[in-house]
């Protein structure tokens, strides 16, 4: 009852007063009746409950009636959600992955706590405070939970490394690690800038600003902005990436509610990108804040947008914290893009098994493969602001340059080898086995993707593990179209591991199609 009480006092002071309502107590009151209800069962039922477990459960009762965004998360889950969007957590600094039960390096954090004690790619951590960790099947999340602890504190791993006999040990200092959410930026052409965003946090207006300066150095003109797979995060940082393209006054966005009124958020029109010409990537997984984006560049007539017609959320989640660290996230508005157009979804509230599924419908329906298969009403016809284009609402933001999705790349072989973790396990031992080598031979990446080819023993090693594992392609032709992507998928994994994100993402856009479409576009346009 003190939980339930607490809870509905903190609604009332997180809302702002224009959207308050009075709260009644009264002994015919619906709160009261869940008061009574919530302490007979306590103290009346036949076995013992967990009280934390029934309050948990009442409060995730009531919001799965709601939309399929209103969400209840405990304490733990709040904090494992909030690190990637507040930008940092606390601990040693490392990429790692795990081989044969062995957590190895994949990089270091640059100047994080690891690479300062010497701590480098490739090294295996076999033993954290003299508790060994390799070989004993523990978890991932145990392995991380042990790495992981409060800023200053110390923690001593044991190191295997390649070449050395002994086993080496190293005292680390934790601190606090920045979690990027720009995933890669580099000049994809001449005069071509690209950065991808992968969430919008936190610190994501500044990463991107940084990056953009650092392209304007090496000669960039025009922007590929890549929001492909990027599930939104907080609504202000998106305002902000905005906010860099656009001319003072530009609407971004609005958001408003039954109990929220219409706030609007305008461009300041001191933007870093205020002349080239821009063009944003996006597929079906692009939701939410990067819809925003999206939408204000798309309605503002500011850029192009290429790719397929994106998830489709448009609702605004109020955070309200509870006493013990758990979160209600509570639907109280929706928000529009400059046109006006709403972008949410259809949906039917307490099915939310039904409103999952809408991707694997899209994809049954042909919708990602054949743009003739999208069909929108007329009634959610809108205009961009400037040229009067036609756009769409009520389910996503549909492309000006529609790219289909490839299902021949994929196939199921690809697919298993993928689930199976196969191929990021044969990338880990041959890097692994061959880094001072590749060094050697690529110091600098220029020449590494230029001429470095997948050597065909990795590949074999590949199907060897994978007829082992009776994992096999049904019949040679699928294997054939299987080994291009493949390969490619390999380099970019190499590339990835010897440099970083960056390096992946210049390998593997050479045979997007989206992105192909883009540098298209730019150059038409």
């Amino acid at each position: 009852m003190k939980n339930l009480l607490c809870a509905a006092m903190l609604l009332l002071l997180t809302i702002p007063a224009s959207a308050q309502m009075r709260v009644n107590l009264g002994e015919d009151s619906p709160l009261r009746k869940l008061q009574i209800a919530e302490v007979a069962t306590t103290n009346l039922y036949v076995d013992s409950v967990d009280e934390q477990k029934l309050v948990e459960d009442a409060i995730r009762g009531m919001l799965e009636k709601l939309d399929p965004h209103s969400t209840y998360s405990n304490a733990k889950e709040v904090k494992q959600m909030n690190e990637p969007l507040n930008g940092n957590f606390e601990g040693i600094g490392v990429q790692f992955n795990m081989i044969d039960d062995t957590l190895m390096v994949i990089q270091p954090v640059t100047n994080g706590p690891s690479e300062k004690v010497g701590i480098i790619a490739g090294d295996r951590i076999v033993s954290v405070n003299d508790t060994a960790i390799a070989g004993v099947k523990m978890s991932k999340e145990e392995i991380m939970r042990r790495l992981r602890g409060p800023k200053g504190t110390k923690v001593v791993l044991g190191i295997v490394r390649s070449g050395i006999a002994d086993r080496l040990t190293f005292t680390v200092v934790r601190d606090k690690i920045p979690v990027k959410s720009v995933d890669a930026a580099y000049m994809i052409r001449p005069g071509i800038g690209y950065i991808r965003i992968g969430n919008f946090g936190a610190n994501t207006h500044k990463e991107f600003c940084d990056v953009l300066q650092d392209l304007y150095i090496e000669g960039m003109e025009n922007l590929i902005l890549d929001l492909q797979e990027n599930g939104g995060g907080y609504l202000q940082a998106a305002v902000n990436i905005a906010d860099e393209f656009l001319t003072k006054g530009d609407l971004i966005v609005y958001t408003e509610g039954r109990r929220v009124p219409r706030q609007e958020y305008r461009a300041r029109g001191e933007g870093q990108f205020m002349q080239g010409k821009i063009i944003v990537l996006v597929d079906e997984y692009t939701a939410s804040a990067a819809e925003i984006v999206t939408g204000a560049v798309q309605d503002q007539d500011r850029g192009y947008v290429v790719g397929r017609r994106t998830y489709g959320k448009g609702l605004v989640q109020r955070p309200i914290d509870l006493p013990d660290g758990s979160m209600i996230r509570l639907t109280i508005a929706h928000y529009y893009t400059p046109s006006g157009r709403c972008i949410q979804k259809p949906y039917e509230k307490g099915k939310p098994k039904d409103y999952a599924m809408d991707l694997v419908n899209r994809l049954k329906k042909g919708e990602l493969t054949n743009q003739d298969s999208i069909h929108f009403a007329d009634s959610l016809k809108f205009q961009t602001l400037n040229r009067h284009r036609i756009v769409y609402g009520g389910g996503g933001i549909m492309p000006d340059y529609f790219v289909p999705l490839d299902t021949t790349r994929y196939t199921p072989f690809h697919r298993q080898l993928a689930a199976k973790s196969i191929i990021i396990q044969q990338n880990l031992r041959y890097v692994d086995g061959h880094r001072k080598e590749l060094q050697k031979q690529y110091p600098k990446f220029e020449k590494f993707k230029r001429h470095f080819s997948v050597p065909q023993s990795l590949v074999d090693d590949i199907l060897a593990e994978a007829k082992k594992q009776k994992v096999e392609p049904k019949d040679n032709d699928e294997l054939e179209r299987t080994l291009p992507y493949l390969k490619l998928q390999l380099k970019a994994l190499v590339a990835r591991d010897l440099w970083d994100m960056s390096e992946y993402f210049s390998v593997i856009n050479e045979e997007s199609e989206i992105v192909k479409k883009a540098i298209e576009v730019l150059e038409q346009n």
